[in-house]
């Protein structure tokens, strides 16, 4: 509108000139500043003769004078204007902001979110290595070679559906004559002394921390219920509520790691001293020397008694420690019980105990002291002891016979492949001995020589 008005005014400056020719003519100075220039024509003169202009002149700037108020009016109302919209831009200027800030919130957001999905990738590589190393690990099946006579030991593979794979690997196994001569005496069926232990062999690795010891057997002699003896049952025994039984439905399922059942047990276990016999489950309760037995057939406690004076949680266990104060085994003869007492000052006291009941029948005081030995087993009534938990190359170093109450040294090979053996259990069935070696559960093969005249 104020354009309006200058242009109105010049032509009302000009209106008195006839034959009017004027322009308008907008530009910057030398300093940047905005000029309006107005420019007319005198249609009476061809040139200016003086500077003064005449009053004619004068009309015109005093006119001219006037249009330049108007125009700087005209211009400092758009600044005014310009600065009355500041506050609209304060606020242009406030939304970016906030906008920003949301921006920034979503890629905050965003950044968290990939960094929990980088996260759960990092687990899941975890666990792939994990199940690779349980791959590399996987137990070896004996089979024939054909007209060869020579033991192969072929891997398992996992279902085609598994994207890991696992190399096939052989091996021969040479006897040397002498141990041929020496297996012409040695007893194959019933009871007799240990003459050696085998090379351990390994059927599964624990694929978490709570592996790293704990209990795995089979029932050498298994009751009527829906369990045989090629049920295979386990026990990660690292915690402090430990109550999960597994069961596998035989070794290669065990191989494979995939249980049947787990069952909860109603009364947490204490360290790897467990034992199975009969379609029952005996252990120790945690922090007592209360012995359990639990029915698997019924999946509940059929039994519960103190082993008298036994030391308990730390009082009297194996050299490699673990609260191993009370180790339950099963022989030929039935269930035992090794332990110490306060009276025994530490020395192994093994005890024959009632299956159904678990009363103590007998007891024999030996003279072998528990902490000094690793871990120990029971084979035809006698008890025989590990020298050491982690030695690679160790011996089975005591002996002590509950037919005649009398103990003596021995120095059979026994082989710590995995340096940590926390559980040594003896199965009559098998003719194997079952023990957890840091992480890996595995079997040794046992000789036995003649049967004794007091084993007979």
């Amino acid at each position: 509108m104020w354009l309006q008005v200058a242009l109105g005014l010049s032509y009302l400056v000009l209106s008195s000139q006839s034959q009017d020719r004027a322009s308008l003519r907008r530009s910057n100075d030398h300093t940047g500043r905005c000029q309006y220039t107005f420019t007319v024509d005198n249609p009476a003169e061809a040139s200016c003769s003086g500077t003064s202009g005449g009053p004619d002149m004068e009309v015109v700037k005093s006119r001219l004078t006037l249009l330049e108020a108007l125009v700087s009016r005209l211009l400092g109302g758009k600044g005014a204007g310009g600065e009355g919209s500041g506050g609209g831009g304060d606020k242009t200027i406030q939304e970016a902001y906030s906008q920003a800030m949301r921006d920034k919130s979503q890629l905050q957001g965003d950044k968290e979110q990939l960094n929990r999905q980088v996260q759960g990738l990092q687990r899941r590589v975890d666990e792939l290595s994990a199940a690779a190393e349980t791959l590399r690990q996987r137990p070896c099946h004996q089979h024939q070679a054909a007209g060869a006579g020579l033991p192969l030991h072929e891997l398992n593979q996992r279902p085609a559906s598994d994207s890991l794979y696992q190399e096939m690997k052989a091996e021969v196994t040479e006897v040397p004559a002498s141990r041929l001569i020496q297996d012409a005496g040695q007893n194959h069926t019933g009871c007799g002394e240990l003459v050696s232990v085998g090379e351990p062999v390994l059927h599964r690795k624990a694929d978490s921390i709570t592996g790293k010891y704990g209990v795995w057997l089979q029932d050498p002699e298994p009751m009527a219920s829906p369990y045989g003896n090629k049920t295979v049952w386990r026990i990660d025994t690292v915690g402090t509520d430990v109550r999960q039984l597994f069961a596998y439905e035989d070794m290669e399922q065990f191989a494979k790691g995939f249980p049947m059942k787990v069952m909860v047990l109603p009364e947490p276990v204490e360290s790897t001293g467990a034992t199975l016999y009969r379609g029952s489950l005996y252990y120790q309760r945690r922090r007592s020397r209360t012995l359990l037995r639990y029915d698997l057939a019924y999946e509940s406690l059929a039994a519960r008694l103190d082993l008298p004076h036994a030391g308990f949680h730390g009082q009297h266990p194996y050299s490699w420690g673990g609260y191993t104060d009370i180790d339950l085994a099963v022989d030929e003869q039935g269930l035992w019980a090794v332990y110490s007492t306060s009276k025994a000052k530490g020395a192994i006291v093994v005890s024959q105990l009632d299956p159904e009941s678990l009363e103590v029948k007998r007891s024999w005081e030996t003279n072998i002291r528990k902490n000094t030995v690793a871990n120990s087993f029971m084979i035809c009534g006698r008890l025989y002891t590990v020298a050491s938990y982690t030695a690679a190359d160790t011996t089975v170093n005591h002996v002590f016979d509950t037919a005649t109450g009398q103990g003596r040294g021995m120095a059979v090979p026994f082989k710590n492949h995995y340096r940590y053996n926390s559980m040594v259990d003896y199965n009559h069935a098998q003719r194997k001995l079952y023990a957890w070696d840091n992480f890996h559960m595995i079997t040794y093969d046992v000789s036995l020589g003649r049967p004794s005249r007091s084993s007979q």
